[in-house]
Formats: structure tokens, sequence, C-alpha cells
């Protein structure tokens, strides 16, 4: 199945649209990650601890969608976005796109199961003395 920003997926066809689906949570973090996040804080930079907190939320989101569209009979989403907003002190995470089917214009056509072995120049030998 894909899951694309885009409107289509290049080499497949829509043969069906299902509708919107989404994916929904509200999360906090414990009062450890807080007391944590909040000495990180005062030094400026990434805070780590509520970058996991998002990292997950946004995993949760992005597999509620997924299902909700396979219920519907979709073996795609397309114009996946996500959206955010706050609530007291929880944060809102949202998944939403369209559910579709999609086909391959040609039956060879599928997605890549493995990425493309990359291939590298050999560094040079250096000289020696």
């Amino acid at each position: 199945m894909f899951m694309v920003t885009t409107n289509d997926i290049p080499g497949y066809r829509i043969t069906q649209v299902l509708g919107e689906v989404m994916g929904l949570t509200v999360r906090s973090t414990d009062f450890g990650q807080g007391f944590a996040a909040g000495f990180r804080s005062l030094g400026g930079g990434e805070i780590p601890e509520y970058t996991q907190v998002m990292y997950e939320a946004r995993q949760v989101v992005m597999g509620r969608m997924w299902n909700e569209a396979q219920q519907r009979g979709g073996n795609a989403i397309v114009a996946m976005r996500f959206d955010a907003g706050s609530i007291q002190n929880f944060t809102e995470i949202c998944a939403y796109g369209t559910a579709v089917v999609v086909e391959p214009l040609t039956p060879q056509a599928s997605a890549p199961t493995q990425p493309p072995a990359a291939t590298y120049a050999q560094p040079p030998t250096p000289p020696q003395f």
C-alpha cells in the first residue's frame, strides 16, 4: 500500500475514491520527560524528550489512518497531511488524507521491495612513501 502527500501515484491509476480518512491522538509528556525537557530548554536547541513524543504520535496517527483506509477497502492514501494543535498542556496530532483504490498502469509496475543497490566509486589509493 502507498501513502503519499501527492494527489496521484506515478505508474498507478486511481480507480475508486473512498473518501477522507484520518488518525488522531492527544499526547502529553510524563513527569520525567517534562522535568528533563525543562532543564534542556534552558540551554536552547533540540529537546529530545519532546521530539520522541511527537515522532511516536505521528507513527500512531498514520497507523490509525491506514487502518481506516483498509477498512473502507482502500489500498492507498493520497494527499496525506499532518496537523497539530494544543489544548492546555496537551498536544493533538492528526494525520489525514484520501483513501483510494489504485491499480498499476502496466502489469509489471509494483512497489519496490528493496532500495536499489548503491554503487560507490572506489576512493583513490593513497600514495606510498
